[in-house]
């Protein structure tokens, strides 16, 4: 019976230390996160601008400051959404919140990033909001990335293994998954909802794939090109030749600044 109980107890002392390890990494990477966007926040944006604000957990710390200096220093923004979810942020900050009708040329953009290669060519879409958040960075004279160390890499796909997300729609999906199979190997999924039956269902009312590429292009913007060209493809999410700067930031509250 003691045995049992101490055996028990050491499962339970196990357990427990593994949360908390788990806590004390979560909290590393938010501390990155933060100090990227704050950073970015910092830097970028002035008065009178109108700001795209993008998509993700690390927006989430840039809407915050931009929140802090717009009360602060009495700054005049307007916030143009690339999400519901930037919309809601922008709306809960009490925000001035714009659209690309009001606001079709933006001076900065500020977005998050699934990895960011030695050019800045990014992997986004993880959300499933690659779409717009291309159409907002299109309008803008800056990209800015804003992530954690994690996502800096060297070559695509060395960190962030879930593939390049292609919105599609719904009913071309199964072609396009098997004509990108065949062009360029590795394999192309549906990406499948959690607490919800069936597929992840964009903004947009579109499916997404996710092509798990068996290996790196030399290529990207002729890759890009070419799986744009596929009927029913509505947007790939690699952006290419977009970004001008990335922000990466580390555990102590450090940051990297990186640009083309």
């Amino acid at each position: 019976m003691f045995t049992s109980v101490a055996r028990a107890g050491r499962g339970l002392q196990f357990h427990v230390t593994a949360q908390i390890r788990q806590c004390v990494t979560m909290s590393a990477i938010e501390a990155g996160k933060k100090a990227a966007a704050f950073a970015a926040v910092d830097e970028h944006v002035k008065n009178n601008q109108n700001v795209g604000i993008g998509s993700g957990s690390t927006v989430v710390y840039a809407v915050q400051r931009l929140a802090e200096r717009i009360q602060k220093e009495n700054l005049n923004i307007i916030c143009v959404p690339t999400s519901f979810q930037a919309n809601q942020l922008i709306q809960e900050h009490k925000l001035n919140l714009g659209t690309l009708e009001t606001c079709p040329k933006l001076d900065v953009v500020i977005d998050g990033a699934d990895e960011t290669d030695k050019n800045l060519t990014c992997i986004k879409g993880g959300g499933g909001c690659q779409t717009q958040e291309k159409i907002v960075a299109s309008c803008a004279k800056e990209l800015i990335i804003i992530a954690d160390d994690r996502k800096d890499s060297q070559v695509l796909g060395t960190t962030y293994k879930k593939g390049i997300p292609i919105e599609v729609i719904p009913m071309s999906y199964k072609p396009v998954q098997l004509k990108i199979q065949e062009l360029f190997g590795g394999e192309v999924v549906l990406r499948m909802a959690h607490q919800k039956a069936g597929p992840v269902v964009t903004d947009n009312g579109n499916f997404v794939l996710d092509w798990k590429f068996s290996k790196a292009s030399e290529d990207w913007d002729k890759c890009n090109t070419a799986i744009k060209m596929i009927p029913g493809v509505v947007e790939t999410g690699l952006f290419i030749n977009m970004a001008k700067v990335a922000y990466f930031g580390t555990a102590d509250g450090k940051v990297t600044k990186r640009s083309v």
